[in-house]
Parts: structure tokens; C-alpha cells; sequence
């Protein structure tokens, strides 16, 4: 700790990203990544926009991502003034909790949830409450329609758990707090659950985010967005015109505006990733593995018999890498992303052994 840190600096504790090893013929399974390559449209889109000389780097980006902007619109039948673009949903996360979630009162999310949150209400001196997830390990919505609150925001599907919120819950969660920002963060959303967005028309407190890193393949290029009424987006605009002007280069705006537009392609990978995850639930539950019902690229599961941590450790010793969150109520749990067929019948063919099974 250094004499020059802040006490904002000093009081952090930050956030830890999933483990990026260096390692030779790794199956990688830990971080949710897609395990099919982007559309090929992003690539020509890239290409295009780069030239023959790169010049076009030389400039800067428009700093209003108008391309994308329009291409996410078209998307879901809303106005461009409804569309907030930055790098990665995380910095998108990170404007919502300084433009929308800054009050006196506390705001509200699960108590097993994304781990990013209370990293942003330290950062930003936003007061909190959790509230406890249910002995299934799903939301009962009734606990955010009762008490005042400075905000809500509910990963939906939940990280780490995977499941899934119907979409009469939010509803009736934003129809419940019409003083409160209800943020839905849809990190997951396109591997078995359906948007909040078409409930933005009717809710001008409900924010729904989105992230190009997962069911379009590109947590490489960092592009997030935000749907919501006009004024939520113009907050998010003001506080992001007071940070960087210009979060998203040239090439991301014009890859993530080519990915937005191939939705045939982006189906049929949603559809592979929903069939290879469907395949290794049956694989775990047959290796006696309790695994919760999942809306996402990624399952959570527990073996009655075997410590998680121990596993973890039985599969990184095989190169085969999953997540281990050491954290109350979740500690004997792997959370394990749906990668390539290949990869997880290797992952079960690795458990079989370590198993004994």
C-alpha cells in the first residue's frame, strides 16, 4: 500500500477477472467464451473499414458509434436515441452505477450474483443491499417489490448460477419501483431466455444491457449496449462524454455493427452452443453431479461427494481449466462454460477418471 494511494484506492477491493493462462493445449471452459469464431461478416466488415493502408486509423472513431448505434436499433425495433454503446457491457455497468444508481438510499441485487457489482459501489461510493437468493439458487421477485431502494439491477440469466428470470418477474419488479432504475444485465440472455427490451416500452425505469463477448463471439473487440428510455440513455451519454469521448475504436464499431446484422449466423451458433450445453448436463447429472437449471453458456454444478476445489485442481492437472468461486453458499460449486463438443466430451471423459466412475 502505497502513501500516495487515495482512500478510494485504499478501501477497493477490485474486481478479478477469469484466469487468461498461458498454458499449451488448454481446454479452456472458465470464462464463457464462445467457442465458435465471429460471424465471417465481422471480419470482412474489419478488413473494409481498416483499407489497404490503414489510414483510416489515423482518425479518430465517431465518437457517437452511429453505425452501431443503427444497426442495434433496427435490431430490436427501438429508437437510436434509445441505444448506449461503450467498450465492453462492463464499462456500460460501470456508467449505469455513477449515472442511474448513485442515491441516498441503497440499491438492491442478489446476494450470488455478478461479482462485479459491489466492485462498482466501492468505486463509486454506491450504498447496497443483497438480497439472499432462494435455497434453489433462484430470485423471488417479491423481494425487490417491497422495499424503497435507490435501484435494482439482476443478471438475467444469473452469474454463476445460469437461471433464469421470466419475463412477468421483471415486469412486475419495474411496475413495482417506477422511482427506482431497474437494470437487467442480459449478459446470457440469447442461450435460452427471451429479452427484457420490448418491456422498455412500457417501462421508462427498466435498463436492459447487452454484450457482444458472449453469444456473438467477440469478448475480444469489447462492445456492450444499453436499451432504455431516452433520458436513461442520455445520463449514461453525459457521464460518458465526462470520462472518454471516444470508447469504441474504429474497428470495433464496425465488427460489432456486421455481428448485430448476421442474425442467421447468430442463430445457428446460439443453437450449438443450447445443444452441446444440453449434451454435458446429461454427461454430469450421469457422473452424479447436481447441476442447476441453466439459460446460459455456462452450467453450475456440484458433485455430493467431491470437494469443487479439489476437481478443479484434479482438472487443471489434466489442462483443463473451469471456474471456482471460494465464496459462501457456492463453494462446492465448478462453474463450467459450454465450450466446442470436442472440448466438453473431453471435460467428461476427464471427470469420469478423476471420478473413478
Amino acid at each position: 500500500m502505497s502513501r500516495f494511494w487515495s482512500q478510494v484506492v485504499r478501501d477497493l477491493t477490485p474486481y478479478v477477472p477469469g484466469e487468461q493462462p498461458k498454458i499449451a493445449h488448454l481446454i479452456k471452459l472458465n470464462t464463457n467464451e464462445h467457442p465458435s469464431p465471429p460471424s465471417p461478416k465481422v471480419l470482412e466488415a474489419i478488413r473494409a473499414e481498416l483499407g489497404e493502408d490503414g489510414a483510416r486509423l489515423r482518425l479518430y472513431p465517431d465518437p457517437n458509434a452511429d453505425l452501431l448505434k443503427t444497426a442495434i436499433a433496427k435490431r430490436y425495433a427501438v429508437a437510436a436515441q434509445q441505444v448506449f454503446v461503450g467498450n465492453g457491457s462492463d464499462e456500460v455497468l460501470a456508467h449505469i452505477f455513477m449515472a442511474l444508481l448513485k442515491h441516498p438510499q441503497p440499491i438492491l441485487f442478489p446476494d450470488i450474483t455478478y461479482s462485479f457489482y459491489p466492485v462498482y459501489c466501492g468505486l463509486y461510493g454506491v450504498a447496497h443491499r443483497t438480497v439472499a437468493l432462494a435455497d434453489d439458487f433462484s430470485i423471488d421477485p417479491e423481494d425487490y417489490c417491497q422495499t424503497p431502494n435507490g435501484g435494482i439491477i439482476i443478471t438475467n440469466p444469473n452469474a454463476p448460477t445460469g437461471r433464469l428470470l421470466p419475463l412477468a418477474a421483471i415486469d412486475r419488479i419495474a411496475g413495482a419501483n417506477p422511482d427506482s432504475v431497474v437494470v437487467i444485465d442480459e449478459a446470457y440472455i440469447d442461450f435460452g431466455g427471451e429479452s427484457a427490451i420490448p418491456l422498455t416500452a412500457r417501462h421508462d425505469n427498466l435498463l436492459v444491457v447487452h454484450t457482444l463477448s458472449k453469444s456473438r463471439s467477440l469478448a475480444g473487440l469489447r462492445v456492450g449496449y444499453a436499451i432504455g428510455h431516452p433520458d436513461l440513455i442520455e445520463a449514461l451519454e453525459r457521464v460518458k462524454n465526462s470520462f472518454n469521448s471516444y470508447p469504441l475504436d474504429r474497428l470495433a464499431i464496425a465488427g460489432a455493427a456486421a455481428a448485430i446484422e448476421d442474425d442467421e449466423y447468430f442463430a445457428r451458433a446460439c443453437r450449438q452452443v443450447i445443444a452441446t450445453r444440453d449434451q454435458l448436463v446429461a454427461r454430469l447429472t450421469g457422473l452424479g453431479f447436481d447441476v442447476l437449471p441453466s439459460a446460459a453458456n455456462f452450467v453450475f454444478a456440484r458433485h455430493p461427494q467431491r470437494d469443487a476445489g479439489e476437481l478443479a485442481r484434479a482438472l487443471r492437472a489434466r489442462n483443463i481449466i473451469v471456474r471456482h468461486f471460494k465464496l459462501p453458499r457456492i463453494e462446492q460449486f465448478l462453474r463450467i462454460s459450454i465450450g466446442s463438443e470436442l472440448d466438453c466430451l473431453a471435460l467428461g471423459n476427464a471427470l469420469h477418471d478423476i471420478l473413478g466412475t
